[in-house]
């Protein structure tokens, strides 16, 4: 069976209804990133953040799986999938799909927010709330949501990299390709393997020519896609 990777960005999670804030004018539901998404924020006024995240969260548990998360779910049927994706909600999972990397985290989980906290060890969160003084780690220091912010280390990367060396097929979907390292992870397609780039702005992405360019949105670009890669894995 062929080894599909799909790597996903905030124009997946868009169609969903769940806001991203670089197609517009910096501002994410009117906070500045610098401000809500930053170590130093969480520094400066934890309750600020919290509440911005509680905010996200509500809205990533109202939300709803979109047609392009249920057309990857689908695609175990003929392919061995693995996705890898920016996006910190779960609508992947709540679609069916079974592999998925979360290389910035997952806003349904926190974690320690100690210094030298392990960064792997996490605990769910019932609901969409976390509470700066009743949610506590056993050392006694708050519960953070599990967001790799600006300004931290992506500690799935090199997993995410070796993924992407392993594809058959590489499709990346409703990524601007501006935030790094993870960006870089297009460079790092087999040369043999197929690889799409689906976006509404695809033509003006620069890309290795490796890759095919939709200038469609997930759930379009998919849908074309999706028969071409069925016929040619059956």
């Amino acid at each position: 069976m062929q080894k599909l990777v799909v790597f996903s960005g905030a124009g997946m999670s868009a169609e969903s209804g769940i806001q991203t804030f670089r197609n517009s004018d910096g501002l994410w539901e009117q906070h500045r990133v610098e401000d809500v998404a930053t170590p130093t924020a969480w520094a400066k006024n934890p309750e600020l953040v919290q509440r911005f995240y509680n905010a996200r969260r509500k809205n990533i548990l109202q939300a709803q799986p979109n047609a392009a998360h249920r057309v990857i779910a689908q695609l175990q049927q003929y392919f061995a999938v693995q996705v890898i994706t920016q996006n910190i909600d779960d609508l992947h999972e709540r679609a069916g799909s079974r592999q998925v990397l979360h290389l910035h985290g997952n806003i349904r989980f926190a974690r320690s927010s100690a210094p030298n906290a392990n960064p792997n060890m996490l605990y769910p969160i019932q609901g969409d709330h976390l509470d700066l003084q009743r949610d506590l780690c056993p050392q006694g220091y708050p519960l953070r949501p599990h967001v790799v912010w600006f300004g931290e280390d992506v500690p799935a990367y090199s997993e995410a990299e070796h993924m992407v060396q392993q594809a058959d097929i590489f499709v990346v979907i409703g990524t601007s390709l501006k935030v790094y390292p993870v960006a870089g992870l297009v460079h790092h397609v087999n040369p043999n393997a197929q690889a799409y780039y689906i976006d509404p702005n695809a033509q003006a992405q620069h890309l290795p020519t490796q890759y095919k360019k939709i200038a469609l949105s997930a759930t379009q670009g998919l849908s074309q896609l999706v028969e071409q890669l069925i016929q040619g894995a059956t």
